[in-house]
């Protein structure tokens, strides 16, 4: 068991300020919400703020009053949101929203291959045949969560069947680190980086299947998971900088340190619960929240990063602006410390 020492009624100061910051923004239905408002169900989760609760109430109404937007697996992130909004209220309007996006993915999504999803942010093919690492938090981790609720043995599945197959298609078996993107029409990872933010999406996803899975151990796919996660974070571990961060590409010493990716890979350490990862979670608390401004503003965090040509595209990413993806992973992180 991890032994992270912190101060309880900070961290909780800490959260309420993320929180209300974030969802003072004007975040749209789409990803950069989807991973905010996740952050901030957590949050609502971990405090049992009712405000917080009735904010996000508001905000749902409001949008589907005006309308939806077209699913895409971008898109589909918002279903996290929508799972803790219909457990909260019972509405069900709030669970029609989390099957029409569960229709959508498993009978209209494009896919490839072993049924592996592409990565879609639009209505177009933007990325034929490419899986990237975003698609498990989007789309597989949603998945697996609407499939042990429901106890649908074939959704189940179809959640451990998009893991499996990003974890051959993604993670570098002699690193055990995990490329940004894999394109099936030339077999390769285009420019083949160890992207930060992936990484902490296929490590922050995979530590949430066994407390999705009761009888984890009876699903073969889990064991992937398993392995997977424990050679990722074994490497990762020693790619943190003194500062307690990781860089937006980890093995690159002049690639600036990223606090969203440092958010995700700190999580997934704390739900592994490898107690020798102690003292990297300690560090990377310290260096987080120097990076979380006294109005909740989570700093140091790159914009949204398609998979790009070279070293220096994910080297310029700006990363002066506050993101929904860097709210969410701080609240994610700051609430999985304290539960």
């Amino acid at each position: 068991m991890l032994q992270v020492k912190y101060d309880r009624e900070q961290l909780l100061n800490v959260i309420q300020n993320v929180t209300n910051k974030t969802l003072d923004m004007d975040l749209t239905w789409d990803w950069p919400c989807g991973v905010a408002y996740y952050g901030v169900s957590r949050a609502y989760q971990t405090t049992g703020n009712q405000e917080i609760l009735d904010r996000l109430v508001k905000w749902a109404d409001e949008y589907i009053e005006l309308g939806l937007p077209s699913w895409t697996v971008n898109t589909c992130a918002m279903g996290h949101v929508m799972i803790t909004l219909y457990e909260e209220t019972g509405d069900q309007k709030y669970w029609d929203i989390v099957m029409s996006k569960v229709d959508y993915l498993q009978n209209h999504a494009l896919r490839f291959g072993d049924r592996v999803l592409q990565h879609t942010v639009s209505t177009a093919n933007d990325f034929p045949e490419q899986a990237w690492a975003d698609t498990l938090f989007m789309a597989a981790f949603f998945l697996l969560r609407v499939g042990s609720k429901l106890k649908d043995e074939a959704m189940i599945q179809d959640a451990l069947n998009q893991y499996y197959w990003h974890i051959k298609y993604l993670q570098d078996p002699g690193t055990g680190l995990w490329y940004h993107g894999y394109n099936n029409v030339n077999k390769g990872h285009m420019s083949g980086f160890y992207w930060g933010r992936a990484n902490a999406w296929g490590a922050y996803t995979m530590s949430q299947v066994k407390p999705q899975l009761q009888e984890w151990y009876l699903y073969p796919q889990c064991m992937d998971v398993e392995c997977s996660l424990r050679d990722q974070l074994a490497a990762i571990k020693l790619l943190q900088t003194d500062n307690g961060l990781w860089r937006t590409v980890l093995d690159d010493p002049e690639s600036y340190e990223e606090v969203s990716a440092s958010c995700g890979i700190a999580a997934a350490m704390i739900n592994n619960g490898n107690p020798l990862h102690t003292k990297y979670v300690q560090k990377a608390l310290e260096g987080i929240l120097s990076n979380i401004s006294q109005d909740g503003r989570v700093l140091g965090v790159s914009g949204g990063t398609a998979v790009m040509k070279d070293r220096d595209g994910y080297r310029n990413i700006p990363k002066d602006w506050i993101q929904g993806w860097g709210q969410g992973l701080a609240l994610a992180f700051l609430s999985d410390l304290l539960r």
